[in-house]
């Protein structure tokens, strides 16, 4: 898998994420694969793999468990740690800023964390530096507009909160 970023520049990503990214490669290592194995197993127990439903279906949970671990290992080695608790980049948006947007026209207030790639999870408000909401914000200031393309045109927010903790 080609190294992300720009030339040998290292992907950014918060040491947060990174604490929750090495987490999960443990319980894959230690947890998942493990299980998986002893299901494989037990289904070559059961004879003919040809119509062995079971022994596919581990199969391929294998085949998924041992990709992600790969793409964690590599991801995790290749990153560049940020401590944003450290970050000191006052009211302008960086990469590991909490921002709380405000929707112009609605008034509804929205907050997101800029991190890295691998990190992101929008449900929890982590958005992947790479996205257009992260591009549109990286280097505004609390106070100012910002036009964001979203499905069915675009929107307008203000950003009236930008904050850096762990």
């Amino acid at each position: 898998m080609p190294e992300q970023g720009i030339g040998n520049m290292k992907a950014p990503m918060t040491v947060k994420g990174a604490q929750r990214l090495r987490a999960e490669l443990d319980e894959l290592k230690s947890v998942k694969r493990p299980a998986v194995i002893h299901a494989i197993a037990e289904a070559r127990a059961h004879g003919d793999l040809k119509e062995n439903a079971e022994y596919h279906a581990a199969r391929e949970q294998q085949s998924f468990i041992e990709g992600r671990i790969k793409r964690l290992e590599g991801e995790l080695s290749h990153a560049q740690l940020i401590d944003v608790a450290a970050l000191d980049a006052g009211t302008r948006v960086v990469f590991g800023a909490t921002v709380k947007l405000a929707n112009v026209e609605t008034d509804e207030e929205t907050t997101y964390q800029i991190v890295g790639d691998l990190e992101a999870d929008i449900k929890h408000g982590l958005i992947a530096i790479s996205s257009p909401v992260a591009r549109a914000l990286i280097g505004k200031h609390e106070g100012d507009s910002v036009v964001i393309d979203v499905p069915g045109g675009t929107s307008e927010y203000d950003i009236v909160g930008v904050s850096y903790s762990g």
